[in-house]
């Protein structure tokens, strides 16, 4: 296996391996990493960078993927709902049955399907073991808006939930298509018109999103089993050209052999609330909160965040230490969305932690025009003459209300540090995505593929964003 050589990662292993932080994340489930954290570094091969609402990411990338299955799909997500999306991706069910039947007497493709969420009183009344909950034939169409088992003779279909009260949703996303390709998406199987974005992989990172499934989700019986042969001829999807005019941009792509390290974010019940005249309690030291903090920490250029909500303490507290140290740092996010989730799970908005942020910035920049720093310090590095520059801007859609493929919000979860490394996943930059969720999250550290998904997502937010704070304009 190529190692990656960054020096960051490999703090963050050596961070992980420590015998504290070992204790802490072996009471987590999945905790398979813990002995070994080394084994998180891996590499992929990248076939497509897309951005576009959840309903033309599932037309375009992920229903296509689904399509070509031979053996095997495995679908996990965080909200079910009954929509445009589901619908679809009902249609595309009854096609894989009819392809599951001419395979051949007895042999059916395999489906699972993995949510956490599907409606508020679903939740509350959801069993509190991670064991889940498996829900039998006669609810997948009743309750889920599936079809009905007797349309799809050709699948052996599972329909699971896990959630955990009061506060711990299963947020990743991803598809994995007979363990041999994942596609990577922002988005959930709902209604909600946001913008997104999506990745389509191959290689050794796809084993890797194959174990996480498997040590959470999966039954007995998938842990054993095996794909059959043919699905080794799954390769990289090809978009259909009627079906990706949906997409706000797409950029098919051959980039093999990417450095990357594999960043799951375990479920806690513990919230860790404070008082607000208390410092923040620490996060959980899983690998995305770690290795996010670190990359904080070690940025020599620029941060960018583009996310739905900015809400955790930690996050705020190391931009504030990067503005310090001269960091370049612009924040896309939303200034009105899901504020009643923000209020209960932080007890503020991503309004009020951004009007603090830009205040502190400008108190920041006073102190550091009225400081008398002298040669030698600036020489030797140990000041910079200004404090870093901060970009803030508001998610807007073109076209408040309008139907079609308008997004409306941004749900994008999106890092990138120095332009040379992208952290890509389900994780927001709010306080439930680091206290309580369950995240996953991929890093890449590859300045060739960080310009592809940095000109892609400009082509896709051209005229989507307003500025509310620039420090150098």
């Amino acid at each position: 296996m190529e190692e990656v050589h960054d020096p960051v990662f490999k703090d963050v292993i050596a961070q992980l391996s420590d015998l504290d932080i070992v204790r802490a994340n072996q009471r987590d489930h999945p905790n398979y990493w813990t002995s070994t954290p080394s084994t998180l570094r891996t590499t992929a091969n990248v076939h497509s960078v897309a951005y576009g609402t959840g309903h033309s990411i599932y037309q375009s990338s992920i229903i296509p993927a689904i399509l070509q299955a031979h053996s095997e799909v495995i679908l996990v997500t965080c909200f079910w709902a009954k929509s445009s999306t589901l619908n679809d991706l009902s249609n595309a069910l009854r096609r894989l049955s009819a392809k599951g039947l001419g395979l051949g007497a007895g042999t059916t493709i395999r489906v699972r399907i993995c949510f956490s969420s599907s409606s508020l009183w679903q939740k509350l009344l959801h069993t509190t073991s991670t064991i889940g909950q498996t829900y039998a034939p006669g609810r997948w169409q009743s309750s889920f808006g599936l079809p009905s088992p007797e349309e799809l003779p050709g699948l052996d279909l599972q329909v699971k939930s896990i959630f955990i009260l009061p506060f711990s949703v299963m947020h990743p996303k991803f598809v994995i298509v007979d363990r041999k390709q994942v596609l990577l998406p922002s988005c959930n199987v709902s209604w909600e018109d946001w913008f997104e974005g999506c990745m389509e992989l191959n290689g050794p990172i796809t084993d890797y999103f194959v174990r996480f499934w498997k040590s959470f989700w999966a039954s007995d019986e998938d842990r054993t089993y095996t794909p059959n042969a043919a699905a080794n001829t799954v390769g990289a999807c090809e978009l259909d050209g009627s079906l990706a005019q949906g997409l706000l941009a797409s950029q098919p792509t051959q980039l093999h052999n990417i450095q990357t390290v594999f960043l799951p974010s375990p479920h806690h019940q513990n919230p860790r609330f404070t008082f607000p005249w208390q410092y923040y309690a620490p996060p959980p030291p899983t690998p995305l909160n770690m290795c996010l903090l670190a990359l904080f920490a070690k940025a020599e250029r620029s941060i960018f965040i583009q996310t739905p909500n900015l809400t955790s303490p930690p996050v705020l507290a190391a931009l504030l230490v990067a503005l310090k140290r001269g960091i370049q740092v612009h924040i896309r996010t939303s200034e009105r969305l899901m504020v009643l989730e923000q209020l209960v799970t932080a007890g503020t908005t991503t309004k009020r932690c951004m009007n603090r942020l830009i205040e502190q910035h400008k108190r920041l920049s006073q102190e550091f025009s009225s400081r008398d720093h002298s040669a030698t310090d600036l020489e030797a590095g140990l000041v910079t003459k200004k404090a870093g520059t901060l970009r803030i801007e508001y998610y807007r859609a073109r076209r408040a209300g309008a139907a079609g493929a308008e997004p409306v919000q941004s749900h994008l979860k999106l890092t990138i540090i120095d332009n040379r490394i992208a952290i890509h996943g389900s994780g927001n930059m709010d306080r439930a995505s680091w206290y309580t969720s369950q995240e996953l999250g991929v890093a890449f550290v590859s300045t060739e593929l960080v310009g592809l998904m940095e000109d892609n997502l400009s082509v896709a937010m051209d005229g989507r964003s307003e500025t509310v704070y620039d420090s150098e304009g």
